[in-house]
């Protein structure tokens, strides 16, 4: 295995960048398969962060606070 991904490493550094980005594309949509487990565990998560928001109970931040704690870095 390790000689086919030199080998394609090797072609694809001569390839123009715009087919390097393709091919990069291509490869992240590839590995970008969605998983209905960890959907579900995400779903449940929004949904409890959701009713806690509503709530009251889900500390909060004003785009002015967060937005001046990040300039100041």
């Amino acid at each position: 295995m390790a000689k086919a991904v030199n080998k394609l490493a090797a072609e694809i550094h001569d390839l123009p960048d715009v087919e390097k980005l393709r091919l990069v594309d291509a490869i992240l949509t590839d590995l970008d398969q969605p998983d209905p487990a960890i959907d579900r565990v995400w779903a449940k998560e929004a949904r409890k962060r959701w009713t806690a928001y509503k709530a009251g109970r889900a500390p909060t931040a004003s785009y002015e606070a967060v937005m001046a704690k990040h300039r100041r870095r």
